[in-house]
């Protein structure tokens, strides 16, 4: 009996199954690809609303969607342990935190860039 057929022959006893890469069905991944085209899709149909301050905001949102999925999905998150999910949790929550933190800033000083802008543009 060869090494290989030990092992499986000691899965099956057990009844765990071997350790390997997680393949998933077809479905699943045309399914994910479908759901990233048409996230692109609604994402070129906001960048030509005019949403006002809510554009970047829109954007932002759906492309946290789009990683997610990829994630989820084409990384395998989804069928991973918990502290997998966790660790994922965790650096999407801190990404949300530093894009709103960089957004809060550039909404402190933007007026005062227009008018630099203005003022630059009219010495020409």
């Amino acid at each position: 009996m060869t090494d290989s057929a030990a092992h499986a022959s000691v899965q099956a006893a057990s009844g765990h199954a071997a350790p390997g890469p997680h393949a998933l069905p077809v479905r699943v991944l045309l399914g994910t690809a479908l759901a990233l085209f048409a996230l692109t899709a609604v994402t070129v149909a906001i960048s030509r609303a005019d949403l006002g301050a809510w554009n970047a905001v829109a954007a932002l949102g759906i492309a946290a969607a789009k990683a997610s999925l990829v994630a989820l999905f084409f990384m395998h998150l989804k069928y991973q342990g918990r502290f997998k999910a966790v660790v994922f949790v965790a650096s999407v929550v801190f990404a949300v935190l530093l894009v709103a933190f960089v957004v809060f800033d550039t909404t402190q000083y933007q007026a005062d860039v227009r008018a630099a802008a203005r003022a630059g543009a009219a010495r020409r």
